[in-house]
């Protein structure tokens, strides 16, 4: 009878240290894969959303379309003259290549196609297919009346 007893005792001592090992090993579980949730959204938001740097560019809008076989997006290209000509011409000249995603930046866009232009840019450190095809996104747009002087937005 003591026998038995002590089997029965035995057995749930046992059964009691196997269910603090599985809920020790299952915290574990969840911390370990907490710390990977945190890494993951982490880097996804330093890959896609963080501002890697913003500025001015000031050019003239050379091609503004909207493209995209599966997403359609707004697509820019503006032509940075560093040398002129006595004709105004640009000699030498860098292209910037941006996305927008606001409408109504977009729609203006789109009705001063041709002249020459200042934007404010966000640069990513990568993009998204529904987003845009480039890293720099445009986010507001003026005119600019004095081609020679790019002035910011003040």
């Amino acid at each position: 009878m003591c026998l038995k007893k002590l089997r029965i005792h035995k057995i749930s001592l046992s059964l009691y240290i196997d269910n603090q090992h599985y809920i020790y090993m299952k915290k574990i579980i969840l911390v370990f894969a907490f710390i990977i949730i945190l890494v993951l959204g982490s880097a996804i938001y330093w890959k896609y959303f963080f501002t890697y740097s913003e500025g001015y560019r000031a050019g003239l809008l050379q091609k503004f379309s909207r493209k995209g076989n599966i997403f359609k997006t707004y697509e820019g290209e503006m032509i940075l003259s560093s040398v002129t000509s006595n004709a105004n011409v640009a000699i030498a000249s860098e292209k910037f290549f941006f996305s927008v995603t606001d409408k109504e930046v977009a729609l203006r866009l789109e009705k001063i196609q041709g002249e020459s232009i200042v934007v404010h840019y966000r640069e990513k450190n990568g993009t998204l297919p529904w987003k845009g095809e480039f890293t720099y996104f445009v986010d507001s747009v003026r005119v600019n009346h004095i081609p020679d002087v790019s002035r910011g937005f003040r």
